[in-house]
This record gives structure tokens, sequence and C-alpha cells, in this order.
């Protein structure tokens, strides 16, 4: 079915359902059908780590099965070679392009992602997603070893999304590629790309409106039902809104394996990307599907084992110096870097650097150093390829965390040998 998809706003009416708490209670059956994701949890960093990049914000083109095919990237601001970055592609609705994906802030997770993310808008032949002998699948394979050769990605922590043709393709890309992505959202979607394969887990995020007239919602619950069983979810009947409510209805399945999760929300409305509750002006839908994504760490634990003889005491002027940074920060988390400069006259081997979260902040993921956190108390080593520093020189190690009432700064100190 190949239906022309209008992205248009719906106006709708009156308050939203909460949404259902979501918990993992039990490993799904079939396991060996989830070996595919065994890795994940374990930061993994793309060659392109370490390396002064080639590619930069813009336009880009590459060959794909012998055809010239194009994508717009989006880098982080102030991008770090050394720290590996979330990967999401957004993928256009029929008729739509790259430029109106990239111009819309990629389904407005842009903003959201607090530079912690880069930025994919492929472009579709003929403007849509027929992903006709697999073409569409392939063009993804092409920008992913394109872009992880030359960026710093961490390649458990690819995504996907899209709205119409682009999430009938966000959808083949579940089932053909579900141990290369993450996660995907599938905005007002379709089985319109085909499925190859369809028999892994991934996270899986759908969403869909009941008067939808394009691609009826009664074609959207088999493809979410697909991944409801192969994440080994409780088969449930989920809530949806009442015709005529306004109101948008979520809910997460239960039973599902350790980060396979399944999340359906229906609205009151038709075929569009940004439903809005009646009386609200704000689109929900970004900040769902940014909070489904960021969910997934590649290092959500980090290990507690106390750390060996933090330093306390202030560094001495001309020695190791730390600056903590605040770089984004969101409701319950937050993106730091902490900047360590040596100031003395001779070159260093190693650093090491501590500080003390003054509110209970836990760390979720880090990059550039070692990390460790007991209770409050944080410690950083350098990593194999940032420990020596020559006179005056700089390293810089990033993390994310979460926070509740406030996100004090903390002060940040530094040893070098």
């Amino acid at each position: 079915m190949r239906r022309r998809a209008v992205l248009a706003t719906s106006c709708v009416a009156a308050a939203t359902v909460g949404l259902a708490a979501f918990m993992v209670t039990a490993p799904p059956s079939g396991a060996a059908a989830r070996d595919s994701h065994a890795s994940v949890g374990v930061l993994a960093a793309s060659a392109g780590c370490g390396r002064a990049p080639t590619m930069t914000s813009g336009t880009h083109t590459i060959q794909s099965n012998g055809t010239q095919r194009s994508f717009i990237l989006r880098l982080p601001n102030n991008y770090d070679n050394s720290r590996p970055y979330r990967l999401i592609f957004g993928y256009h609705w029929l008729g739509g392009t790259a430029n109106n994906v990239a111009s819309g802030d990629y389904y407005g997770l842009g903003a959201l992602s607090g530079n912690s993310a880069i930025f994919v808008a492929p472009q579709g032949l003929d403007n849509g997603w027929a992903n006709t002998g697999g073409r569409d699948v392939t063009f993804t394979d092409d920008m992913v070893a394109r872009i992880t050769g030359d960026l710093c990605v961490d390649t458990t922590q690819l995504f996907s999304l899209g709205f119409s043709y682009g999430g009938g393709m966000s959808y083949a890309l579940a089932c053909a590629r579900a141990n290369v992505f993450r996660a995907v959202a599938i905005y007002s979607g379709g089985v319109i790309s085909g499925c190859s394969g369809g028999t892994q887990p991934i996270g899986y995020l759908q969403a869909h409106g009941l008067s939808d007239n394009v691609l009826g919602i009664s074609g959207a619950r088999p493809m979410r039902d697909r991944f409801v069983g192969n994440n080994g979810c409780t088969p449930a009947s989920p809530p949806e809104p009442a015709p005529g409510s306004g109101t948008h209805t979520s809910f997460a399945y239960s039973g599902c394996g350790a980060g396979y999760p399944v999340e359906w929300h229906v609205f009151d409305g038709g075929h569009t990307a940004t439903p809005r509750d009646a009386g609200s002006n704000t689109a929900w839908l970004p900040d769902v599907t940014w909070r489904f994504f960021a969910q997934f760490q590649s290092n959500p634990n980090p290990t507690t084992t106390p750390p060996v003889g933090p330093t306390t005491t202030p560094p001495t002027s001309g020695g190791c110096t730390a600056t903590y940074t605040v770089v984004g920060q969101w409701t319950g988390g937050f993106q730091a870097e902490v900047t360590i400069r040596n100031g003395s006259s001779a070159a260093t081997s190693a650093w090491t650097a501590t500080f003390t979260f003054g509110n209970g902040q836990r760390i979720t993921q880090a990059w550039g150093a070692t990390v460790t956190q007991t209770g409050t108390a944080v410690t950083a080593r350098n990593a194999s390829w940032n420990g020596a520093l020559a006179a005056g020189g700089t390293a810089t190690f990033g993390f994310l965390g979460s926070w509740t009432g406030s996100n004090p700064v903390p002060a940040a100190t530094c040893t070098a040998t």
C-alpha cells in the first residue's frame, strides 16, 4: 500500500491518559532469538573514535547498489572524537525530503538530545521508501558503515524513527536489522517497506491515530503484536482513547525481556507525526520518543568498586586542574564534561580526577575515562589514549547522569603523574 501521506497537525480535545508503568519482570521465552543483543549494555566504540573526522554537518552523497544516494548529517555542537555518540536516523514520509526532517529538528529530537547524538536524515528514491529488493536497507547499511568509520559512534546505540512511509522504513529495519539497531519509533506507519526477517527482538515504540484514513490503525496493531511476541512481552489488549475525546493513551507492555520494551501510543486523531491533545499547543510525541530512546544506556550501572586513593587536596598552582561543566540538562537527566589541564612544565603519562556530587546524582554512561562511583564520590582515570598530556595540554571526558530536585555543580580536582 503506497498512498501519499500528508504531514498535518491534528487539533484534538482534553486531557492525557497517563503512561502505564513499565516494569521488567522476567526474561522472555525463546532466549536464543535474543542472543543477537547479548552485548547490549557494553559500550562499543566505532572505528571513527579517536580519528580526525572528514565528515561535517551538511549533505553527503554515497554510492549504494550502484546508485548515488544522499543524506543530511548533523553533528553535536563541539563534537568530541573521543566520545561515542548515539546515532539516530530520521526517515521522511512519502513526498517528503531529508531536508524536511532536518529542518524539523529530526522529529523534534534534536533539541531534546542535549548534544548526545549524531542525527541522520536519509533521502529516499522518488521521495519514498519502496525498499525494492532491500535497496533501502542496503542504503542504511552503507550509511552506517560510512558514518561509523569516520565519526565516533557507540555502535550499541543506533536508533531509527519515521512518519508514515518513514515509519514503514523504520519497521523494515526493525525486521531486518534488529541486531544493528537498538530501538525504533514508528509514527503512523504500515508494512509498506517490507519486513525481511522480523523474528528478533528490538526496543519498539509505535504511535498511531485512531482515525487515520491513510494507514489505518487496524494494520498497525499486527505490527505491534509481532514485536510483543519477539520481545517476550505478555500479550495484552491496551486501552485506546474514545473517539472525540481529544486525548491519547500510552501503554507499556509488561513481562518483556530485559532491555526490550514495547510501547503503544494511540491518539484521537488522524494521519500526523505531531499529535496534540485538545487544548494543548505542544506535541507530546517527541518527549515520549526521546525518553524511550534515552533509557538505553551502554553502561547503565557504573561499577561501584571503591576508588583507590581519591585526591581531596586542591591542586597547587601550576599543577593539574579539572574544570566541570554541565553542557545539557533536562528533566531527570543531564550531560556534563570535565576538562583536565596539565599546568606543569613537564609532560604527564596519567591523570586521575575526583569530585563529589552534592545531591545524589548518579552517572549512567561515561566516555573518555574509566569512571567509578561509590555513593556520591566519583573517580575518573584517563583512558588508554588520553593519559599523556604535554605541558599545557588538555583532555576531556564526559558522561550522562540522572538527578532529582537539583543538580549543583561539584568542585573537581585532579592529580597527574
